[in-house]
């Protein structure tokens, strides 16, 4: 069981890895980098409904750090997969509630799901677009009190945030 999880884990480093390298093509404007995007984030996306199905939520404690942030990462990015992250959302809640993983990537992870099921975000972390030159959330449930809730789950205020992506 130890060794199967081991290569788990690696496995699920070496998707956040492969992610990583081909994130700039998410948004690219050749139609063929997009596919590639959406076909890779498809992969990882069936590969950890697998790993959910067998093993739950992928814990720190479980399966070391870097791939459980590497799970989180997966999930982040299964846009087009709203099964499989709704699912993670799910066992990752719970994970939240039994101390094996944070309130802060719960929190991303819940408004991207939201966000994708056309539904009003809660942190704000979820950026929709650039105004004079300023990124701009979706829309939030309470946007009065986003920095509250920021705050609560460990994430800084949201002008601090978008600071550092501001082209003003």
């Amino acid at each position: 069981m130890a060794h199967d999880i081991a290569a788990l884990a690696a496995e699920l480093t070496a998707m956040a890895r492969a992610d990583h390298r081909s994130a700039v093509h998410a948004n690219s404007e050749d139609p063929a980098e997009q596919l590639a995007w959406r076909r890779l984030t498809a992969r990882h996306g069936d590969r950890l409904g697998e790993i959910m199905n067998e093993h739950g939520w992928p814990t720190a404690e479980l399966f070391g750090e870097e791939a459980a942030r590497a799970a989180w990462l997966i999930a982040q990015h299964a846009d087009r997969q709203l099964d499989v992250q709704r699912r993670a959302l799910r066992l990752m809640e719970q994970a939240v509630s039994e101390g094996a993983a944070g309130p802060r990537e719960l929190a991303f992870l819940s408004d991207r799901t939201l966000v994708n099921e056309g539904r009003r975000q809660i942190y704000g972390t979820q950026i929709a677009g650039v105004k004079d030159g300023a990124p701009v959330p979706w829309p939030c449930e309470e946007p009065e009190r986003m920095d509250a809730l920021r705050a609560e789950v460990g994430i800084e205020p949201f002008d601090t945030y978008v600071a550092r992506f501001s082209t003003a």
